[in-house]
């Protein structure tokens, strides 16, 4: 007969197998570089933390914002246009970002509130962050990296920068600060990702 000190010693060294195992799978896990926007968790404009693969399915669009700014006014069109397509599966992301011309000092909940009873947005924000520069929080440097984002690579120039993401998950477009959301060639594309399933 067997040592009953045989079976404890086996079950112990296959517990520390399978933690080794499961510690490896997750270190892995933590490690895994985005591929994608939706690998990225984000906190919203009320703190909350929101995992960006909730909008997998969903045409996106990402845009830096400020609440005074010459261009601060497409909040308008930017919300026109998410209730028009919400209801076919569209998106628009909203961050707060001072980077350029400090034209967005204020706190998450002054912001929100200036978006809420000035423009009536009703599309997600989210929490300020930063969109360039050395402390470039990691969704933007996905966006604005070579490595990561290479055909709409490079450095966001001012607020309201746009990036269109399809379906997937993938970037698709990106608009300059200037161009207008209600523009024909921005609905043109945002319409074709839509009518793709």
């Amino acid at each position: 007969m067997l040592d009953r000190s045989f079976f404890h010693q086996a079950a112990a060294a296959a517990l520390s197998v399978v933690a080794i195992a499961s510690i490896a799978v997750f270190t892995a896990r933590a490690g895994d570089k985005a591929t994608s926007v939706l690998d990225f968790h984000m906190k919203d404009i009320d703190g909350h933390d929101v995992d960006l693969a909730r909008y997998h399915g969903k045409v996106i669009m990402i845009v830096n914002t400020a609440s005074q700014c010459g261009l601060t006014p497409q909040y308008k069109d930017l919300e026109a246009l998410y209730e028009k397509y919400k209801g076919q599966g569209f998106e628009i992301l909203g961050f707060p970002a001072n980077e350029f011309g400090a034209q967005e000092p204020g706190t998450d909940s002054q912001i929100k509130e200036f978006c809420s009873t000035k423009y009536k947005v009703s599309f997600p924000m989210f929490s300020k962050i930063v969109v360039k520069g050395k402390d470039i929080h990691p969704l933007y440097q996905f966006l604005t990296s070579e490595s990561t984002n290479g055909k709409f690579a490079g450095e966001i120039p001012w607020n309201f920068t746009k990036f269109l993401v399809n379906r997937k998950g993938e970037v698709i477009a990106r608009f300059q600060p200037r161009e207008k959301p209600n523009a024909e060639s921005v609905v043109a594309t945002i319409e074709k990702a839509l009518a793709e399933k």
